[in-house]
């Protein structure tokens, strides 16, 4: 995104290494790499210089200023993945990667001193493998010299709101270890580099320092906390970004860039600029030289007040630059020695230097002070009174629900490749891959791709990319679970299940549902699918006939809205369980239509129940008014419905619109979409459904399930009106009289809690300019409030923007559509057509005592995440590889760990072998760290850990 343009349980993949010992080669692809079990780590820090003996010489007794070449490339922003990296379009934006790689290695090479760093690895990995392996070697030497440095080193610079932490974790492993083979430690990253994300979270933090990094930089931050931070000097402090993990597991040096990531103002020779070169010859009418110097001498001085070291960094370059990397690198040559040489003899204390992100931490670290910490987060993020970047919390919906989609199927594709090994990659079906749909999810983290904000045609190409990757994950699916049930059979995966389509069990009078399950204990799951009207009798794994139920919805349209065959499926822990359908012939249809309940004031109220929740709704406005949880014998009245905010376009204040970034409505009241609801009801063994339709692009179904803990709404809005010309920001909201004192509580990247109060910042005094905006905080699974007794937790499908704007209340967006540009770039409003228009998803609602309420909402939100994967056959198929019995629950049945390592997060250093660099803080000491050992047999894992291991294994033989 351009600067200029605008001012836990157990989960089984695939890891790169080319070093692991195998007993089975493969004849179409790379032999599998080792196991990778993330399971829920604890990171040993210590001291140590490794990677930073190359750095360039400092001078003790002077201001030392870091200069830090650089380029920003965004994987898709304005321009597609594939547009960026070949130069194409140029006419939206100038960008070609390939060409600022090439300039970029010949401009190092003609002088030794200079230095460039280095940071989108699916942009860099895609140069790297059409290069020659003379120039391979040539940047290896770089690598080595530590001229080029590789800053984060994950595939993409990720989002820091809308991402959950499993995917963090996978796009990180993905580009450290294309680092780890093609480098080894010399490509190792020291320093996180988060320049353009737009915000910071606390568990990005914590990751960041699991995966062994010793710092951490970023370029944006509220305006006003910036301005607070350089007059305490705490633009560089030790972040705590865990509750949870002991320090210094999670502690991570942090530092705010002084200038975002741009070069001070008149010092940026691009070709992209309009700044001027530096003139040395006294005889030409241009010379400047001495005024620019002046400049950069007043420049650095100033910059250097705001920070406590004699070191300062300026990072010179932007978005895409260095196209012609001469340019830049022929003025800083000539600024570097006017200042060393020149400026120096006259007296002057600056001291310029070519230098890394890595090598300005190290000269931190060795300075030995005090360091405050900080505890909280970096959201929201404004960059004026009027510009609360929290808009993208929730913009585009649909692709943010796709990428949820995705890394659930990407999941359950990673843990049948590992334990199926072999089979599932080469097998009756074709070639299986997780590699495709790996990388399109790691491209879907970038800061302007599941964040929202790109344009629409590039929008339309992370999807591409995520379906063009589900391909060879089906294939993959079907050849493991061909070899673990013994058949092979016609799999079909139904990927429009949300709308309610599925030829095969819509058109079949007979089907098998097979039904994975990724989470490391059993789960119990209610299994919908689209069918023709009719009886069905449904059979669990032993032949015995499961209670089922049809269920027609109220709608003329039975394209649109098909009846829906309802079954409850168990499934074993990292196992699946095949279920077989058929259609009762020359029955007469015993559906479940729903019953329309009339308007009536003196209608006794309406309720669904099961034996954990009981539901009520108000007979005259059709809105749901109580929920009780009848375990605890808690009664909470409950208003929830749909308001929507009215999009500024600009007023007297401010001209700053809301758009895919901005989040700013004309006035602190939503409308309702509607006053009441026309309500229907569906009852059954199975479910119980209330069908409120409020408008007619805004319709839910309130639903419970037997042995259901919580009670869930699934919500249709779309395509919102703007035909009125007002762009409108659609919310849920529940009205609740708990006394909550300004406080709720959101999740972090979906791992631990963090306390938001309304109009409130920790570390500093907030001047609140925007009541609802600057109150939108990131939601990635969940959201609650509590009066200390009661707590009402909503769970989400898909990373939505949420607030407690009153007490007692609580809103989440879901889904908005917008008239004007933001002015941050994009140049292109909100205005989603096709697909994206329409939005269906699921909130899933839990009511309990404040202090059990964390057990329920935890594996809720991990079941959400990690659901059970459907997959059809019409059944009947061919016995497949009868020499391997079928398998449900083994879960190392078809391999033998013959070595088992424990690494760091992302499998790119050993643990044992693994330090960081250490910090002091005015905390007082840090607990002493106990020394490293492995215990192979014998592995505890304390609140909120994760550890990962490499395992090399041998393939047990199978005949046949």
């Amino acid at each position: 995104m351009g600067a200029y343009a605008r001012a836990s349980g157990v989960c089984a993949r695939g890891c790169l290494d080319s070093a692991g010992p195998w007993t089975m080669s493969r004849a179409l692809r790379p032999p599998l790499p080792p196991l990778c079990f993330f399971l829920l780590l604890l990171a040993a820090p210590g001291a140590r210089a490794g990677g930073y003996e190359t750095c360039p010489t400092v001078q003790p007794n002077m201001l030392n200023v870091h200069l830090l070449p650089h380029t920003h490339d965004d994987v898709g922003w304005l321009k597609t993945v594939d547009q960026y990296f070949y130069g194409i379009n140029n006419d939206i934006q100038h960008a070609g990667v390939q060409y600022i790689l090439d300039s970029v290695i010949s401009a190092l090479l003609a002088d030794p001193t200079r230095r460039f760093i280095y940071v989108e690895i699916a942009f860099f990995s895609r140069w790297w493998h059409q290069q020659t392996n003379a120039t391979q070697e040539v940047v290896r030497d770089l690598v080595r010299q530590g001229r080029l440095e590789f800053a984060n080193g994950g595939w993409v610079m990720n989002d820091e709101a809308a991402t959950h932490y499993g995917a963090i974790v996978d796009q990180m492993t993905l580009g450290l270890r294309f680092l780890e083979d093609t480098f080894g430690n010399d490509g190792r990253p020291r320093v996180a580099w988060h320049i353009d994300p737009f915000g910071h979270s606390r568990e990005q933090a914590s990751l960041f320092a699991q995966m062994g990094f010793d710092g951490f930089f970023f370029g944006r931050l509220d305006y006003q906390d910036k301005w607070v931070r350089m007059q305490k000097l705490e633009m560089e402090q030790v972040w705590r970004a865990s509750t949870s993990l002991k320090p210094p597991t999670a502690d991570l040096f942090t530092g705010v860039l002084p200038n975002g990531y741009n070069p001070p103002r008149n010092l940026c020779w691009d070709v992209l600029c309009v700044d001027q070169p530096v003139v040395e010859d006294p005889r030409s009418p241009e010379y400047n030289a001495k005024e620019l110097v002046d400049y950069f001498l007043n420049v650095a001085t100033a910059q250097g007040r705001y920070y406590r070291t004699n070191h300062i960094v300026m990072t010179m370059g932007s978005d895409f630059q260095y196209e012609n990397a001469n340019m830049w690198f022929k003025n800083l040559d000539k600024l570097i020695r006017l200042v060393n040489a020149q400026q120096q003899a006259k007296g002057s204390s600056v001291h310029v230097l070519y230098s890394t992100p890595a090598c300005y931490l190290w000269e931190l670290n060795k300075a030995n002070l005090t360091w405050s910490v900080k505890r909280d987060d970096f959201f929201p993020y404004a960059d004026g009174p009027h510009q609360f970047w929290t808009g993208y919390f929730s913009s585009r919906p649909a692709l943010k629900r796709y990428e949820r989609l995705s890394y659930n199927f990407l999941q359950v594709c990673n843990q049948l490749e590992a334990l199926v090994g072999l089979a599932a990659n080469v097998g009756p079906y074709g070639s299986g891959d997780s590699a495709p749909l790996n990388e399109a999810m790691a491209v879907l983290q970038h800061h302007d791709a599941v964040s929202g904000t790109s344009r629409q045609h590039v929008a339309n190409d992370y999807a591409r990319q995520l379906a063009a990757g589900w391909g060879p994950c089906e294939v993959l699916l079907s050849n493991a679970l061909a070899r673990l049930r013994g058949f092979k059979d016609h799999f079909t995966f139904c990927r429009q299940l949300n709308i309610s389509i599925c030829p095969l069990s819509q058109t079949a009078a007979r089907f098998q549902v097979i039904v994975y399950n990724p989470l490391g204990r059993k789960v119990n799951w209610m299994v919908r699918l689209p069918v023709s009207e009719g009886v069905f009798v449904v059979k669990d794994p032993n032949g015995r006939t499961v209670p089922s139920d049809v269920v027609i919805f109220p709608s003329s349209d039975s394209q649109a809205h098909p009846p829906e065959l309802l079954f409850s499926a168990s499934l074993p822990a990292l196992g699946f369980s095949t279920y077989s359908v058929a259609q009762v012939p020359r029955w007469k249809p015993q559906a479940r239509a729903p019953q329309p309940i009339p308007r009536r004031s003196w209608s006794p109220a309406l309720t669904i129940e099961n034996e954990h929740i009981r539901a009520t709704f108000d007979p005259d406005t059709g809105l749901l008014m109580e929920i009780m949880n009848m375990n605890q014998q808690l009664l909470l009245p409950v208003r929830q419905t749909f308001f929507w905010y009215n999009a500024s376009i600009g007023d007297n204040e401010s001209d700053q619109a809301s758009g895919a970034y901005i989040f700013r409505p004309n006035q602190q009241k939503p409308l309702p979409v509607s006053r009441w609801a026309q309500i229907h009801l569906v009852k059954t063994p199975l479910v119980q459904e209330v069908h409120q339709n409020f408008s007619a692009w805004c319709s839910q179904v309130v639903r419970l399930y037997p042995g259901q803990r919580h009670l869930e709404l699934e919500w249709s809005v779309g395509p919102i009106p703007v035909g009125d010309t007002w762009g409108k920001e659609v919310i849920s909201r529940f009205d609740t009289p708990l006394e909550t004192k300004g406080r709720f509580y959101t999740d972090s990247n979906g791992r631990e809690i963090l306390e938001r109060r309304r109009d409130y910042r920790p570390t500093w005094k907030l001047n609140q300019t925007e009541p609802v905006a600057g109150n939108y905080y990131p939601v990635n699974t969940r959201i609650y409030i509590t009066d200390g007794n009661m707590q009402l937790t909503v769970l989400t499908d898909r990373s939505q923007g949420g607030s407690s704007l009153r007490d007692g209340s609580l809103e989440l967006m879901v889904h908005r559509r917008l008239l004007k540009d933001d002015g941050r770039g994009v140049s292109e409003p909100l205005m989603e057509n096709g697909s994206g228009a329409w939005v269906r998803g699921r909130h899933l609602v839990l009511l309990d005592t404040a202090q059990a309420a964390a057990a329920g909402h935890r594996l809720l939100a991990e079941q959400e995440v990690l659901a059970p994967q459907v997959v059809l056959a019409p059944g009947g198929g061919a016995a497949y590889n009868l020499g391997a019995p079928p398998r449900t629950q083994d879960l190392f049945s078809t391999f033998t760990i013959t070595r088992l390592q424990e690494t760091t997060l992302v499998a790119n250093q050993l643990r044992e072998a693994a330090s960081r660099l250490k910090w002091t803080t005015n905390t007082g000491p840090t607990p002493h760290q106990t020394p490293y050992q492995l215990d192979p047999a014998n592995i505890t894992l304390e609140p909120m850990e994760i550890r990962t291991f490499l395992a090399s294994v041998q393939w047990k033989e199978v005949d046949g």
